[in-house]
């Protein structure tokens, strides 16, 4: 990519465009373009054909989605198939039909089986069955990576992908209703700490191991794969053209409850409702394919935690 070249970030409001935004911007790219659904509804064929038609984007980053917790997934999945299937191929259909140079299409380290080998490698990749409380996302960015691959081999386009393990920092969602595990934990701690209450009710028992990766570190990750990397045609046949995203550690749900509640400052008492579900009981990404292009994680999670922390008061002024 050139400083100056056209770039269309998809979604860019909120945790993962936010980021993508802030980095390509501090490398001085200075012709980025983006859209607020309510100006541009991606779930509209026509309009985003339009959209493409008119701005003429060279390059795509498409971190547009809908995306939520185990609540909102086991609650809403028929939205989550729906409107995420819809989104990626009204893009990446309309990136095609205006001639863009390359797409990084953005999912997430759910695709994989909820039993599969730890860590996860690239290739475990539809080798069992999902985690069935997010089974429909996940699906739905399956296909996201299947249609990548499926434009460069019949169209010989240059569409990449890369799966993020569970993503934090500033404009993440702490709608405890529809949030991931880490910014509900923040604003739980934190209305507790607030509140003066004597307890914080967590779900499931504490014991899955989960890894994060805080969002600056991913936007650089995703910067790096569309400025060096374009797949062969030997590596679109083997599906060689997605990434893991991540640390190459994790810790446990138990383990990031206590580091969130020390950072938070919160003295109260920790109760786990094992009666909700844990989720997958581990999800580590093995980071090595990106490694090897020269990529590396580089906020520790403590230091993450306490930015993400302080965006947070920040943003709702409690």
């Amino acid at each position: 990519m050139e400083k100056n070249s056209k770039i269309y970030i998809a979604g860019h409001r909120w945790l993962v465009g936010s980021a993508l935004i802030r980095n390509l911007e501090k490398e001085g790219f200075t012709n980025l373009i983006f859209r607020t659904h309510a100006e541009l509804d991606l779930l509209d064929r026509d309009v985003v054909e339009d959209f493409f038609r008119i701005e003429k984007p060279e390059y795509v980053f498409l971190a547009a989605a809908k995306v939520g917790g185990i609540v909102a997934n086991n609650t809403y999945p028929v939205d989550f198939l729906q409107d995420n299937l819809r989104i990626q191929m009204n893009v990446i259909e309309a990136a095609y039909n205006n001639a863009v140079k390359k797409l990084l299409f953005l999912g997430s380290s759910c695709i994989y089986p909820k039993l599969a080998p730890q860590p996860i490698k690239e290739e475990h990749l539809l080798t069992g069955l999902l985690e069935p409380t997010n089974d429909a996302y996940a699906l739905a960015k399956i296909t996201g990576i299947k249609l990548c691959q499926s434009y460069n081999r019949q169209y010989g386009t240059e569409y990449i992908a890369c799966m993020p393990t569970n993503l934090y920092g500033p404009y993440d969602n702490f709608d405890l209703e529809k949030s991931h595990v880490m910014p509900a934990m923040i604003r739980k701690f934190h209305e507790a700490k607030i509140n003066h209450l004597p307890s914080v009710t967590l779900w499931g028992d504490g014991t899955p191991f989960r890894e994060f990766l805080y969002s600056d570190d991913m936007a650089r990750g995703c910067i790096h794969l569309m400025e060096n990397f374009t797949p062969t045609k030997e590596q679109n046949e083997k599906w060689d053209i997605f990434f893991n995203l991540g640390t190459g550690k994790d810790i446990t749900i138990k383990e990031l409850a206590w580091m969130i509640q020390k950072i938070v400052g919160y003295d109260g008492e920790i109760i786990w409702d094992s009666t909700r579900p844990n989720g997958t009981p581990r999800k580590l990404l093995d980071v090595s394919r990106i490694e090897w292009t020269g990529w590396k994680y580089t906020v520790e999670l403590e230091e993450g935690i306490r930015m993400a922390y302080e965006w947070f008061l920040l943003s709702v002024n409690l």
